[in-house]
């Protein structure tokens, strides 16, 4: 079960999360993952200690490094970057997340590495673009996918200050379409026998991610509101507290699929003629007053209890609030495939696995992430034997 990348060789010059992030999803898929680290590691290696874990892991690099071989090389010297080169010369993919300025400089821009390797892929991620004032700022995904995307605005409800954003969140996320657009064009060389670069932004990311809000505004001028609990203008999408203190989201979008069921499960079918509340409109209007009812009710049962009830009702949809307690806790998230066990040694260990399935080509996941320069000799020695001519010369 090597999986669908089986074959592919990735060279990946990545640091923290994002470049690191599409890395280790290829080598989930069964991709050879050879990743260039600097004397002192991709400083991702600290996030252990910066979070307190007190055994020297650091969980966070250990979920996007896993599968991958770790070769020291100090790209800033003449003789590093030449071997840097003879890695890129016969690969397929190269994986960054380096500043486009700083890959010039060292001469792995695309348009360097490509002369030597037509055929290679060439993913980029940047912080804002390769293009405009900003190309070359630097960034983290608080700043480029949080902040400046508008993500964290639309995430403020009015008055108060904005969310802070979970570690790693626009990382991944821009990671992921790193990796699928790097397999379009492992599919478009294939057709062509060409390379390319493709390339994504944190920028861009947050923004798509925001475009059911940024796109309403393009076309017609209005922005959505930022709703509050309290007024939501459909109280059927809407979050709510079971008498223990348990908090669940009903999610009622379609107003005449959803409405009956949850005037059932709440035992007020009166509201279904009530004109207070008989049509969207009217619900809407008088949202403040059937939330507050809402909150009442909600409030005399358990959320187990109220489980049984919504279990009555098919078309009635909700969900738990989680905890992370929860979420390891929910048969559902172990039935979907949600965790891995990653060999090591005569073990395993169980991680967060990454989020796609192929039923064709399975892949599982191979070792843990590597120690710093755990594979330096093992990779130069295949480079020497790929290219003898190149490494006695």
């Amino acid at each position: 079960m090597a999986g669908p990348l089986e074959g592919i060789r990735v060279v990946e010059l990545g640091v923290w999360v994002a470049g690191p992030a599409a890395g280790g999803i290829m080598a989930d898929w069964g991709a050879d993952v050879v990743k260039i680290e600097p004397p002192t590691g991709d400083p991702a290696r600290m996030f252990g200690r910066m979070l307190g874990v007190e055994d020297g892991s650091s969980p966070p690099f250990d979920m996007d490094n896993r599968g991958k071989r770790s070769i020291v090389l100090d790209v800033t010297t003449d003789e590093d970057r030449a071997t840097t080169r003879e890695l890129l010369s016969d690969a397929d993919v190269f994986l960054t997340n380096v500043r486009p300025r700083a890959l010039k400089r060292l001469g792995l821009d695309f348009e360097s590495v490509a002369t030597a390797n037509p055929t290679l892929i060439y993913g980029l991620i940047t912080g804002y673009g390769e293009t405009g004032p900003d190309s070359d700022r630097a960034a983290f995904d608080v700043a480029a996918y949080w902040a400046r995307s508008g993500l964290a605005h639309l995430l403020t409800r009015p008055g108060d200050t904005p969310p802070f954003q979970r570690g790693g969140m626009g990382d991944h996320t821009a990671g992921m379409t790193l990796a699928a657009a790097v397999c379009a064009a492992l599919v478009s060389r294939g057709r062509t026998g060409r390379g390319q670069m493709v390339s994504t932004s944190l920028y861009r990311q947050g923004v798509y991610t925001v475009s059911f809000d940024l796109n309403t505004f393009l076309m017609t001028g209005n922005p959505i509101a930022i709703g509050q609990r309290e007024t939501m203008g459909n109280p059927c999408m809407n979050n709510y507290t079971a008498a223990d203190g348990h908090r669940f989201w009903i999610v009622g979008l379609e107003a005449g699929r959803h409405w009956p069921p949850l005037c059932r499960a709440v035992g007020r079918t009166d509201w279904l003629t009530d004109p207070r509340f008989d049509t969207p409109l009217n619900r809407a209007i008088n949202s403040r007053e059937l939330i507050a009812e809402l909150d009442e009710i909600f409030a005399t049962k358990t959320l187990a209890e109220w489980t049984e009830i919504f279990a009555g009702e098919p078309d009635f949809f909700w969900s738990p609030i989680n905890s992370l307690e929860d979420v390891l806790g929910d048969e559902q998230f172990h039935a979907s495939g949600g965790i891995v066990n990653v060999p090591d040694g005569e073990g395993g260990i169980p991680m967060v696995a990454s989020p796609a399935d192929f039923h064709g080509t399975p892949w599982q996941p191979r070792s843990p992430a590597p120690e710093l320069g755990q594979h330096t000799d093992e990779v130069l020695a295949e480079l020497a034997e790929r290219q003898p001519t190149k490494r006695s010369t």
